[in-house]
């Protein structure tokens, strides 16, 4: 299967034939499978899998039809960044998630920001909630309703152009079609190293949360069961994780932007 894949890319490379083309997207398809099943798990039940699945086969087409192997990436490294981003994409321009949801994101986001740079450490949920003036019960269901909400929303994070991607490969994979931006660049190694700190200063078991989610791939029910908790509290660790480090990359940058 490897060796006539590899065949189909060389057939592909030389002539761009369209029923070359077809072939290789059937050939990845599971790609797409695996990825709109990852972004499906974590959305309301009315959004339907079969969307996600047409929505990141374009994703797909635009990976093989723009794939470079000069670059040392594996495809399947590059075409999961952009099936990713072309979900992505197309569920940020339904606009699905309620307003009173991405303004309450905001608010807990910016508290933890505030609260952050008041104490130099990360505030404790009752700090959190006592900020905002509710309950811990009351915090605990804003972050239940944003993580149902969310899409992907630390791949967000490492977003730094239209096609998505996620964390460390993403920068990795992203596409040169101007040749080298030594400026460019360095930004981009910036981001990457801002985002290891972040992760780094998280209370650990938030930092555990997004080691087990982002880079060994488990399941937010397989990491509820490593912890021994329930998988809705493991996905409020997950989007507690997620504002803490928008709220504290968010705040690098504005100091990053004063200091220039």
């Amino acid at each position: 299967m490897a060796e006539d894949t590899q065949s189909l890319w060389r057939e592909y490379r030389r002539n761009k034939d369209q029923h070359l083309r077809d072939r290789l997207i059937l050939s990845y398809a599971p790609l797409v499978k695996y990825v709109a099943g990852r972004l499906g798990s974590g959305l309301p039940a009315h959004v339907d899998e079969g969307d996600l699945v047409s929505y990141g086969l374009l994703g797909l087409i635009g990976a093989i039809e723009r794939y470079d192997p000069a670059r040392d990436v594996k495809f399947e490294t590059y075409a999961i960044s952009r099936i990713k981003g072309s979900i992505i994409d197309e569920l940020r321009a339904m606009d699905w998630v309620p307003r009173s949801v991405r303004a309450r994101a905001r608010d807990i986001e910016r508290a933890i920001g505030e609260l952050e740079a008041r104490l130099g450490r990360a505030p404790t949920d009752e700090e959190i909630a006592g900020k905002l003036g509710v309950s811990q019960d009351e915090l605990d269901d804003s972050l239940t309703d944003i993580s149902r909400s969310s899409i992907a929303a630390l791949d967000e994070l490492w977003t730094v152009s239209s096609t998505g991607g996620d964390q460390i490969a993403l920068i990795d994979t992203i596409e040169d079609t101007q040749g080298p931006e030594p400026q460019s660049a360095l930004a981009e190694t910036e981001m990457k190293e801002a985002i290891a700190e972040a992760i780094a200063r998280l209370p650990e078991r938030e930092k555990l949360v997004v080691t087990l989610y982002y880079y060994e791939e488990l399941t937010l029910r397989e990491i509820g069961e490593v912890l021994g908790v329930t998988e809705s509290r493991v996905s409020q660790l997950h989007t507690k994780a997620v504002l803490r480090l928008k709220a504290r990359l968010s705040g690098a940058t504005t100091r990053s932007t004063f200091d220039s």
